[in-house]
């Protein structure tokens, strides 16, 4: 009798709860929305990167060996071109990169460091640089194979 009774109430107290919340919208307070395409927004920039390369392939090295490689890219828009952020994908591979704009017109390159420390086998870094280019982001690659050093 006690277990039909706390049902019974249980049930009511969800039902009283119940309410239709489309008669507590207030209709004059909503905002229209518009839509928009995407060739109806102003882009921030027209800057844009090209590469000679976005992949270094830097084939068979032994373990504990440092590489660097600098990838060239000249400014081939019309507003300059602001790179913020330069990142690896681990703490062994470190890119360098122009902190000043690049003019239109103007060439630049990112350096990037490979430490193979304690790394073996197939490798396959990136390093992601942030932009004001749409869209932001530009990914570099560098690839190889990492042999343990014979003694």
């Amino acid at each position: 009798m006690k277990k039909s009774a706390v049902i019974v109430f249980l049930g009511l107290s969800l039902m009283a709860c119940k309410q239709d919340a489309t008669s507590k919208i207030d209709v004059s307070r909503q905002i229209e929305r518009t839509e928009v395409s995407l060739d109806q927004v102003d882009t921030p920039t027209d800057a844009k990167m090209d590469f000679e390369a976005i992949e270094w392939d830097f084939g068979n090295i032994d373990q504990g060996d440092v590489i660097e490689y600098a990838f060239r890219f000249t400014n081939s828009g019309s507003t300059p071109l602001i790179i913020t952020n330069a990142k690896g994908s681990c703490g062994c591979t470190v890119p360098e990169w122009p902190r000043a704009p690049v003019a239109p017109g103007e060439s630049g390159v990112i350096d990037v460091k490979f430490n193979s420390k304690g790394k073996k086998g197939k490798q396959n870094k990136r390093v992601t640089l942030t932009t004001n280019m749409v869209p932001s982001q530009q990914i570099l690659t560098v690839k190889g194979q990492v042999n343990l050093k014979e003694e």
